[in-house]
């Protein structure tokens, strides 16, 4: 949703924001594989951008889900670069119909919270296109946003601020982006080499700090003119196209609240109903237990947090929904602990009803941005709490809110499982509506749900070392390693549960389009999506077993069948070839299969394709890891292979001198004592504060923040100067620090007072 802050704004975007419609979160939608509905959701986004004068919306986050355990997944689409494209551009489309700018984000390979403004994400060039850039060449194609939010992390040793092979070569030269690129707030390294590179806009201001230093790399002869003036123009080129009327009424606050609500019905996924359990009947007596039943958990934590127009509780949701409600009881403490009273007595409630509906779920805490999350369990108290309500009635509705995997050994202790994710502020209606078989739950996993944490691909590299984090996992994210190594889960990617039925025949396959027949086969009204996966038996190139290259969803009443015809685009056979530097396509006999998940294969057939390249690529003998997916465990010589290049050092050199670029989390071998005394108060507010459950966004953002962030981000009380002498004083040079500090605070004021007169003049000579 928007979020517009009402009075000064902070770097985190944590001060009160004005009232907006808060609509399911980017991992939320991404469940329900229908672009349309995105697209509308974005005009909706538009419209209340556009109404509250926002003139560039930050988002939609398409950043890839490599793991489970990055804090802020619930802002993202999905696990798979086709999937979150293709829903990113139509939220792009929507968000742009409204004369507002959309400005996707993070490009690119920002994965991961912690230590996100110094980390170096080292891949190799063909993972770096085909998985990391992928979805925002789509969204750039398709959607043609007029902005885009570079990310702060380095990719190879390069900022990816100052990436020209990334912001000009592949953004502009390729893709044919015409916008203007902006850094994420405080995430610009060296203004001069941005703007070279290609990034526009450095947020936030620096109090012309920044400016200064561009103009003395013109007068140097560091900078051409010639590159200043291109960059203001394609600026300006967009600021022209975004004026937004100051005549823009306001937007409808009860319609967009229903369109939330119809958006959150289509995303909720039925992953378990055994006896068909559901939907509940009228009248069924319902025990309600779980914290989140009163306070429910429906968007994520961080600087995308909205003020709502309305909110609706599942409680107040499942009163008015023609069940019999026979009471309410929280069950557990929402952040941990055990609270015996709480728990025995929601095991008595338990006891009085048909059915338990036990809501249960990821709290603030676990998942938000600024932090990861430290394992892929919920809560020990919740499933305390489940085996005691089961053991007491087994018909046991779990009804689970979060914004990413989590691991179910607990599964067994209830006989029906229903996901909500991250709804918005009407999802508690929307699921009351699928509970009761109001609504059909059509939503699909675009996420796979692994067993365990140790079986995810990253898991031996997440969240990295302290420099570096490396993708030694190669192309192979979630489905792709899954369905190649062989490794069991427990909801596969694309996987999801309906009250009805559905059937596949008759397909044809093409080079450019997969056709077939779908059916509803059950008594019930329902969607299916259908999932096109792409696959080449015996390649020279290493690939995963099937990749995602087409969906649809398709609506269908009981007994009604219809003709579906999926397009097969450019992205369908192609492989990123890195001898040539380009995409190219092995020529062979490919696999086309049809299905309802990765796993759940209802039809396929086999297409020859002719090709363009394939030979010698790879070595099978070094990359044999590769070539099997079998990628968890990836040596330094396999991995340094595929990179092409040494590994880079992961470690931080304690025995060299800090630099700007190091971080806060740093200082704890500090030659100075100051430097040791900073970081034990840090730690001590950052743990204090994680230990009472409210993570203190500010202080994290300022642990992983490198020293020159604080004359980034303190709007030019500090220039780059002061900021390297404070890094003096942390390196053991006090006095000569503390005077660097405070004849720069001097010279600092003077320039800020000649810049000013000589805008002034130069703005009288124009007049």
């Amino acid at each position: 949703g928007l979020r517009k802050q009402a009075g000064a704004a902070d770097h985190l975007g944590l001060n009160a924001s004005l009232p907006a419609t808060c609509f399911p979160t980017a991992a939320t939608m991404a469940n329900s594989w229908d672009e349309r509905l995105g697209e509308e959701l974005g005009k909706l986004l538009g419209e209340e951008a556009a109404a509250q004068g926002v003139s560039v919306l930050l988002g939609p986050a398409l950043n890839m889900k490599r793991s489970p355990l990055c804090g802020r997944d619930f802002e993202y689409f999905s696990e798979d670069p086709y999937l979150a494209g293709k829903m990113a551009a139509a939220y792009i489309r929507g968000i742009q119909s409204k004369g507002v700018a959309a400005c996707p984000k993070h490009f690119a390979v920002n994965n991961q919270e912690l230590l996100r403004m110094h980390s170096d994400s080292v891949l190799d060039e063909r993972t770096f296109r085909e998985i990391y850039l992928t979805g925002f060449e789509i969204a750039v194609k398709e959607g043609k946003p007029l902005s885009i939010m570079s990310s702060y992390n380095q990719i190879n040793g390069v900022y990816a601020s100052e990436d020209k092979k990334l912001l000009r070569d592949i953004l502009v030269d390729e893709w044919g982006f015409e916008g203007f690129t902006v850094t994420d707030w405080g995430g610009s390294n060296d203004r001069v080499d941005g703007l070279i590179a290609g990034t526009h806009l450095e947020m936030p201001a620096t109090g012309g700090d920044s400016d200064r230093a561009l103009a003395a790399a013109v007068r140097e002869g560091r900078l051409s003119e010639d590159i200043v003036n291109e960059r203001v123009d394609e600026y300006l080129r967009v600021l022209f196209a975004t004026v937004i009327p100051e005549s823009t009424p306001d937007f409808d606050v009860e319609a967009h609240h229903a369109f939330a609500r119809k958006a959150a019905q289509s995303t909720i996924v039925l992953l378990k109903n055994e006896d068909s359990l559901l939907p509940l009947k009228a009248g069924a007596r319902v025990a309600v237990i779980g914290d989140f039943a009163q306070t429910p958990r429906y968007q994520g934590a961080g600087s995308s947090v909205v003020n709502p127009t309305r909110l609706v509780s599942p409680l107040e949701s499942l009163r008015e929904s023609g069940l019999e409600v026979l009471g309410y009881e929280p069950g557990f403490l929402r952040h941990g602990g055990e609270d015996g009273p709480k728990k025995n007595a929601a095991v008595e409630l338990a006891k009085l009803a048909d059915t338990v509906l036990l809501y249960l779920g990821l709290d603030e805490i676990l998942e938000s941005e600024g932090l990861d999350r430290r394992d892929m369990k919920i809560r020990r108290n919740q499933i305390d709490l489940l085996e005691a309500v089961s053991a007491a009635n087994p018909n046991v509705v779990v009804i689970f809110s979060g914004g990413a995997p989590v691991e179910t050994p607990w599964l067994d202790r209830c006989k029906a499982l229903v996901h909500g994710y991250l709804g918005g502020q009407a999802g508690a209606g929307a699921m009351a509506a699928v509970l009761t078989g109001a609504v059909n739950p059509s939503g699909r996993l675009n996420e796979t749900w692994p067993l365990r944490y140790e079986d995810t691909p990253a898991s031996g590299h997440f969240p990295g070392e302290e420099r570096t984090v490396e993708y030694r996992e190669g192309p192979y994210i979630g489905y792709r390693y899954y369905r190649t190594a062989n490794v069991p889960v427990r909801f596969p990617f694309g996987f999801g549960l309906s009250y009805t039925t559905f059937e596949y025949t008759g397909l044809t396959v093409t080079d450019k389009e997969v056709s077939l027949t779908l059916s509803n086969t059950g008594s019930l009204a329902g969607a299916e999506v259908v999932q096109v996966y792409v696959g080449m038996k015996n390649s020279a190139v290493f690939r995963p077993n099937e990749e995602l290259k087409g969906f649809a969803k398709v609506f269908l009443e009981p007994g009604e069948s219809k003709a579906v015809k999926i397009p097969l685009d450019d992205k369908a056979f192609r492989y990123f070839n890195i001898k040539t530097g380009k995409f190219e396509v092995e020529g062979g006999i490919y696999e086309v299969k049809v299905g309802s998940s990765c796993e759940n294969i209802r039809l396929s057939t086999e297409i020859e394709v002719k090709g363009t390249s394939a030979e010698g690529i790879y070595d099978k003998n070094i990359l044999a890891s590769y070539f099997s997916g079998e990628v968890s465990d990836v040596g330094d010589r396999e991995f340094q292979t595929l990179l092409g290049r040494p590994i880079p050092p992961a470690r931080w050199d304690r025995s060299a001198p800090l630099t700007l670029n190091d971080t806060f989390a740093q200082l704890f071998y500090a030659k100075r004592w100051v430097g040791r005394l900073v970081w034990r108060i840090l730690t001590h507010m950052k743990d204090k504060a994680e230990k009472k459950g409210t993570p203190d966004l500010n202080i994290l953002f300022i642990y992983n923040m490198p020293f020159r962030g604080v004359a980034k981000m303190m709007g030019g009380a500090m220039d780059m100067a002061m900021a390297a002498a404070l890094v003096e004083i942390f390196n053991g040079h006090f006095f000569k620090g503390a005077g660097h500090l405070i004849g720069g605070f001097f010279r600092k004021n003077k320039a800020e007072k000649q810049c000013s007169q000589k805008l002034a003049e130069a703005g009288k000579e124009h007049i």
